[in-house]
């Protein structure tokens, strides 16, 4: 089967858009935490998480268009903070129907069963309920003008996850986690790992990462 662009532009618009979305992978499901300046909260799934770097550590989010109302945006333009969250799969019916339209003064933490909970200080968020809680303080903005989308840039203010799942050289094995990975609009999967690999160089085929040897070693 080939598609060619001009195939792309007779689809149906719905068909097309859950076609092109289940294109590009799987990727993190993650529930954006905000609160807005008159105490409001809200809560809502996202699957564009996007690592730009770590010195600083900085993550990105693609909202869509905002022509209609975007709580979510409006909140995080506004105060400067919001949190990504991490859930298990079998929270996976929870974190997706966060993505309805309740009105503005609705809390969807309420609504689909999830827990606030909060750090000193900060005034965004969590959920209770997350295996993996990060608190975030937006940095830029950036209008997409061919599709009118918005990249929402932000810094890495605190992390809060099981030690278990932290390796000694750093890397953090969400799978142990069960966290809960997303395809498309509304697939939704659970994860296993493969393995890891050494530093690749021409040449040379990289080989696997003991992870028992370095899980050994100290930090």
């Amino acid at each position: 089967m080939i598609v060619q662009l001009n195939d792309l532009l007779q689809m149906e618009q719905r068909y097309r858009a859950t076609f092109i979305n289940s294109l590009a992978g799987f990727r993190q499901a993650v529930l954006v935490g905000t609160r807005s300046k008159e105490g409001q909260c809200n809560l809502a799934i996202f699957n564009s998480l996007i690592h730009l770097g770590a010195a600083p550590a900085l993550y990105g989010i693609i909202s869509r268009p905002d022509t209609v109302r975007k709580d979510t945006l409006k909140n995080i333009l506004e105060t400067e903070q919001y949190t990504l969250n991490y859930v298990h799969k079998t929270d996976f019916i929870k974190a997706h129907q966060t993505s309805a339209k309740y009105d503005s003064n609705v809390s969807e933490f309420e609504k689909v069963g999830f827990t606030e909970a909060y750090l000193s200080g900060f005034n965004a968020p969590f959920v209770k309920e997350a295996v993996v809680k990060i608190g975030m303080k937006l940095e830029d903005k950036i209008d997409i003008k061919i599709n009118g989308t918005i990249l929402i840039i932000g810094s890495l203010q605190s992390i809060e996850l099981n030690e278990n799942i932290l390796g000694n050289d750093g890397f953090i094995a969400l799978e142990k986690e069960n966290v809960l990975v997303s395809g498309g609009l509304d697939g939704y999967y659970s994860t296993e790992f493969i393995g890891r690999l050494g530093y690749a160089k021409p040449g040379n085929w990289p080989t696997l990462i003991d992870e028992n040897e370095l899980n050994s070693k100290s930090i």
